[in-house]
């Protein structure tokens, strides 16, 4: 076994191009949507880069061993907000309470946070699960299988009464990396067709029966009002309002777009959670394309790190962060097209926000990370040289 010496040969320049791309993307995206929020923006992703040099000389044996430490701090900082009132230190915006403000430092969301700390604790419970099972049975399996519904149900259950859109993008990370477990697909088909009904059956509800909801499951009415203007944006009044004008400004961008700067239409929140509308309003079809390409070449870049390496705990860490970009960009797109609902989830790597963009960058140093520390064997078909 040996590791590779020289930091040109370990360090994942591939993964440090895409990054230095999403940056320009995001800086010429902010510029036109709110010029104030570029420094920012530029600030954050200075931190970010130093998290990523952090993160990367951490191995996953050191990881492994602060994993728990990680989750206990999340689960702390989401439980403080489910009982904290509404202050200046945990306000209330658009219908959740799920920020800490820090003065002079800005607002942090614990949930962001957690979906790294959930990804390093699904993936070390997969982990040492196998390592402790010498036969593979269904019982293994499906005492596998309620480890992970432990680990990942106390944060969704924390996170589903503060933001709804988080929930979603926690579950997506369970489904994709119990996918890749080695659960047998004769417990994951019925649980997964399960949970397809009953999804199925609260959408339903969410139209014709919200009073259920509302009484049962404690869901907030503003987020019935998505649900409404996804359907029919036209006559959903102002909650179908943002929909309407996202629609409007990426079709008028028409094949190339209108330029930088000659954005005609209005839209709220252009700079954190509809982004895309910029680049489509200034870009056309042509700037969108490119930015869903970009997305492409960085989850292809991921899934071959994945598949090179042979370390199974770096497997599903990256398996883990597959699902969440994933997720986040087909929702945060479709939500855009009113192709999805919308859900307030952040475009990664473009949106403004530091707590989004820290999130992904501290993903982004797992994924240096692996690279930096893989051991290859002298045997081994395996390499990381991309």
């Amino acid at each position: 076994m040996r590791t590779k010496k020289g930091f040109s040969e370990r360090f994942d320049w591939t993964l440090c191009l895409l990054l230095m791309l999403f940056c320009l993307v995001s800086c010429i995206a902010i510029y036109s949507a709110n010029a104030s929020y570029l420094q920012s923006q530029i600030m954050w992703y200075a931190i970010g880069s130093i998290v990523i040099a952090i993160i990367m000389y951490f191995d996953n044996e050191q990881i492994q061993q602060i994993t728990w430490i990680l989750y206990g701090i999340g689960a702390l900082l989401l439980i403080g907000l489910l009982f904290a009132p509404v202050t200046d230190f945990t306000p209330k915006r658009g219908g959740a309470q799920s920020w800490y403000v820090i003065p002079h430092i800005g607002s942090i969301q614990p949930s962001e946070y957690m979906k790294i700390f959930y990804i390093l604790a699904i993936a070390k419970v997969i982990t040492n699960h196998h390592k402790k099972t010498i036969y593979k049975s269904l019982l293994t399996d499906f005492i596998l299988m309620c480890k992970l519904g432990i680990v990942a149900g106390i944060p969704i259950g924390l996170v589903i009464v503060q933001d709804f859109g988080t929930t979603l993008v926690l579950m997506a990370i369970l489904i994709g990396m119990m996918l890749v477990s080695g659960i047998s697909w004769k417990i994951l088909i019925p649980l997964y067709g399960s949970a397809a009904a009953f999804g199925s059956i609260v959408f339903y509800l969410a139209i014709f029966g919200r009073e259920l909801l509302e009484k049962y499951l404690g869901v907030d009415p503003y987020q019935f009002d998505r649900i409404s203007s996804w359907l029919d944006p036209h006559n959903a009044g102002d909650a179908g309002l943002q929909l309407v004008k996202s629609l409007m400004a990426i079709g008028s961008g028409l094949i190339s777009g209108k330029g930088l700067g000659n954005e005609e239409v209005y839209i709220p929140e252009r700079h954190t959670d509809f982004i895309f509308t910029i680049i489509g309003e200034e870009y056309g079809f042509i700037g969108g394309s490119i930015v869903i390409i970009l997305y492409f070449f960085l989850i292809y870049h991921l899934v071959r790190t994945a598949l090179k390496t042979d370390d199974p705990y770096s497997i599903y860490i990256t398996v883990g962060v597959i699902s969440m970009i994933t997720f986040h960009v087909f929702e945060n797109i479709g939500m855009t097209i009113q192709l999805l609902p919308i859900t307030g989830i952040p475009l990664p790597f473009i949106s403004y926000g530091g707590s989004s963009l820290m999130t992904n960058m501290m993903a982004m140093g797992l994924i240096f990370s692996i690279r930096y520390h893989y051991k290859s064997y002298m045997f081994s078909s395996n390499s990381l040289s991309f």
